[in-house]
Order: structure tokens, then sequence, then C-alpha cells
């Protein structure tokens, strides 16, 4: 039994040989990563200096480009999608996408993922080949709905970018933010004016991985950020009037759930 372990431990360093040598490399260090969003991935919202993406950069030398832009919810893609195209061509590695909250709180309709309509197919096992009618789903392009934006920008992604990494990245809590009379948005644990909690279009991300094949980072639940607590108010920008945009410290926590979750994943193909 002692040599049979030996046996196996020796062949996992001759196959693993960065273990070996104490040594690991990131899968993603130094390649050049897209970063579409809101205001939470915008270089020029002021809630703080540091953002998520910086620290990756800090950390693992990943060259940014960052699209975000403020206040943009997910019928945004295609524009963001398009300026990387006209900027940088096909010469980048990877996508990652951290969109939602806004669409919450425009009460953007959840909407559906397929549409279905009855279509002529021909199939044959066991007997001869013929046509029958069955039932076809197509996926939903219906920009007034929050399905309906995902499909379109992943439809839109998956053609113009298909040899690329694609990752979404799942909307955090979020509790009050209080900018003016005009920007007054009320905290997690209320419907929006549709209807939806949250929690709903926090799914629609993780949902929108299996019907496009793409991976999810579900920060919501695994950064730990939880804003409806005075106790973790120390991690966004004002306690009493930003519970929205985490700080440095809040986009430090952010990167680094995002840094090991990234370790299972491939940057290029």
């Amino acid at each position: 039994m002692k040599k049979y372990l030996i046996c196996i431990i020796t062949i996992a360093l001759m196959a693993f040989p960065s273990v070996a040598q104490n040594t690991l490399t990131h899968p993603w260090q130094g390649k050049r990563v897209a970063y579409f969003g809101d205001s939470i991935t915008d270089p020029r919202n002021k809630a703080s200096k540091k953002k998520y993406w910086s620290f990756l950069q800090e950390w693992l030398g990943i060259n940014p480009y960052v699209y975000g832009v403020s206040g943009r919810q997910w019928n945004d893609i295609p524009r963001q999608a398009d300026k990387l195209k006209a900027e940088h061509g096909d010469d980048f590695d990877a996508i990652l996408i951290f969109m939602g909250t806004n669409d919450y709180n425009n009460a953007v309709p959840i909407g559906r993922w397929f549409d279905e309509k009855m279509e002529k197919v021909e199939y044959g096992h066991g007997y001869a080949k013929r046509t029958e009618d069955r039932m076809r789903r197509h996926p939903s392009m219906d920009a007034a709905t929050y399905r309906g934006r995902i499909n379109i920008a992943l439809d839109s992604l998956k053609r113009a970018f298909p040899t690329k990494q694609i990752v979404l990245l799942t909307p955090i809590h979020r509790a009050g933010f209080y900018a003016n009379d005009k920007n007054w948005q009320c905290t997690e644990d209320y419907a929006n004016r549709c209807g939806e909690y949250l929690d709903v279009y926090v799914e629609a991300v993780k949902e929108a991985g299996n019907i496009w094949a793409v991976p999810v980072i579900d920060l919501n639940a695994s950064c730990g950020l939880f804003p409806m607590m005075d106790e973790h108010a120390q991690y966004f920008n004002k306690a009493d009037t930003d519970r929205l945009h985490p700080n440095d410290k809040g986009h430090e926590r952010m990167a680094r759930t995002i840094m090991y979750q990234l370790l299972a994943l491939p940057c290029t193909f």
C-alpha cells in the first residue's frame, strides 16, 4: 500500500510540476480582459479610488479594458461590445460582465427566455424518416425585458467573439442610495415597481449561464457584502446615503472573490 501511495504521489508531481515547485501560475495572469458593467465598474465613479478590476490588475497583471458606465442596464452591453471591437478588434483574451442592479431599480420586466411555436421537423428513429409537427423554442429577443436583454447581449457576444471566454457576475446585494430627490433608491427588501425583488434578477444571470454556456461567478452569494446590516456599511461609500456602491475595501473583497473563482476557469482556449 505504501509503495502504491508513493507511486501515485510521484505521478502527480510529474503531471503538475508547478505543484512540486510550490508555485502556481494563475490562468488569468497577464491577460487582457474587457470589463462591461455599470457604475460599480465605471472608472469615473467616485465611491472608490480603486475598483475590483484595478485590484486584479495589481495582483495578476491583468491589462483591463473598461467599458462600464454609470446607470447602464443590460441593454447597453451590445454598445459596450461594439466599442471594444472598434478599439481592440479581436486582440484581447476575455470579457467579464457585471450588470443587472439598474435593471432591477428601473423595474425592467423579467420576461421569458424563449418564445415557442409549432414547426415541422424531420425525424426517424427505428423507422423511416418522416415529418412531424413539434413545438420549437427560440430565444426571446424582447429588448423591453430583462431576460430578452440578456439573450440579445449574449447572442451578439457569442457571434462576435466565438473564441473568447465570457464570464457573468451576479449583482451584489444593495441597500439605500439617496443622491437627491430625483435619484432616491430604496433598499433591496422592497419589490421594484413591477413587483419583483432583486433576487429574481440575480437568479436570471445564473440561469443565463446554462442557457448560453457561459460560466457565472455568483458575487451576490460569495463575496460576503451585505449592506442591509449596519455592520457592513464599512464596505460601502457612505453609511447614511450610499450603500449601493462599494468603497475601496468593498472592491477589494469582491476582487479577492473573483480572483479565486477565476482560478477554476481558463482565460484562453
